[in-house]
């Protein structure tokens, strides 16, 4: 298990280098290509685009912590009701219902 690490630290150091070498680069590239041509805006510098792509990932990357997001919260649901009894389920409802406020839905 040990000599798996001694593989893979290097890799990721590796990668993550380069994912800001290039993701910089891209960043400094498309700004200076399209901003001061169209807006009138002042070129960047590789570290400025290294702050814009940090700020990006910031702002609308999140952190990595919710993967999946509305799916995963949709097969938990699903895994959790499926275990459930039909008077616990009921019982849920009725939980969420007074929570939330919402009517019962009619069946179509």
């Amino acid at each position: 298990m040990k000599k798996k690490w001694y593989f893979i630290a290097p890799a990721a150091i590796l990668g993550i280098l380069l994912f800001l070498a290039i993701g910089g680069e891209a960043v400094m590239y498309l700004w200076n290509w399209l901003l001061p041509a169209l807006l009138g805006w002042h070129p960047i510098t590789f570290w400025q685009a290294l702050g814009i792509l940090a700020l990006c990932r910031i702002l609308f990357g999140g952190h990595g912590w919710h993967r999946g997001g509305r799916r995963n919260f949709r097969h938990r649901m699903q895994e959790r009701c499926g275990n459930m009894t039909p008077e616990e389920r009921e019982k849920f409802r009725e939980v969420v219902r007074a929570r939330w406020g919402s009517t019962p839905s009619t069946p179509v």
